[in-house]
């Protein structure tokens, strides 16, 4: 985060919005719909070209603000791309979450922003606990960002999560359940530890009589107990052990 330069003065809303009226595709917005995504408010712009544009424009949190008032499903899918987390509050993110209307622009908010933040994790487990469908999709999205970016984070850190997604594996609401399943995946495929917690989970969730627990369960499983995602923890393990060593060997010398 940060990598981008600052926005420059030529970049305001009404210029931004017009460049991506200039990109929209209509046959797209069609396509879109398909997915949930209300046609009204959308340009039919894919996510490259997005995220080409917002190299262009560099990071302006006033900037991001504004693209997210316009309520025009590209523009906020944008927002997150220019915005700068260090100006991006906890009372912001909670605005913005209740605004959300898609899955995209959900997901993109939390992979593309709100990850970095170092409310992250408190948000992710209050966001897991609400009713409504988009917000605590954000919460098992952000859980499932955090697996894969925290690189830091403790094990004990993801063992709340876990317990989250036990709690709320039984939502049958299709952009829900995809993202506790997406959330207990990651988990599980971050070390050795965490992949025997998460398979316990998913194990579990393979017995309940709900029909979206078990599917959440049944498909973590498949995928954390494959020969690939073993095979990647176990030499995982063995760089971690041999880097260790080494650290160990290079402290003696000094």
């Amino acid at each position: 985060m940060g990598g981008k330069a600052r926005a420059t003065a030529a970049w305001d809303v009404g210029a931004v919005m017009e460049r991506l009226r200039a990109m929209g595709d209509p046959e797209l917005v069609k396509g879109m719909e398909r997915f949930g995504v209300d046609g009204g408010r959308a340009l039919g712009i894919r996510v490259p070209p997005l995220r080409a544009l917002s190299k262009e424009i560099g990071r302006d949190h006033a900037l991001a603000l504004g693209l997210w008032a316009t309520g025009v499903h590209e523009a906020r899918i944008l927002t997150p791309m220019v915005a700068e987390v260090a100006k991006t509050t906890e009372a912001q993110a909670d605005a913005w979450v209740v605004d959300i209307d898609a899955w995209d622009i959900c997901d993109g908010l939390c992979f593309e922003l709100l990850r970095y933040a170092p409310f992250a994790h408190s948000k992710a487990l209050e966001w897991a606990g609400r009713e409504e469908e988009y917000v605590k999709r954000a919460g098992f999205a952000l859980m499932a960002g955090l697996a894969i970016k925290d690189k830091g984070a403790p094990d004990a850190a993801f063992l709340p999560f876990l317990e989250a997604v036990e709690r709320e594996a039984d939502d049958d609401r299709n952009f829900v359940r995809k993202a506790v399943n997406w959330a207990l995946r990651q988990i599980g495929k971050r070390d050795a530890a965490l992949n025997r917690r998460a398979l316990e989970v998913a194990r579990q969730l393979k017995a309940r009589d709900s029909r979206a627990a078990r599917w959440v369960g049944s498909d973590a499983a498949r995928e954390l107990a494959s020969e690939a995602v073993q095979r990647r923890l176990r030499e995982r393990k063995s760089r971690s052990v041999k880097g260790g060593a080494a650290k160990r060997r290079r402290a003696r010398r000094a």
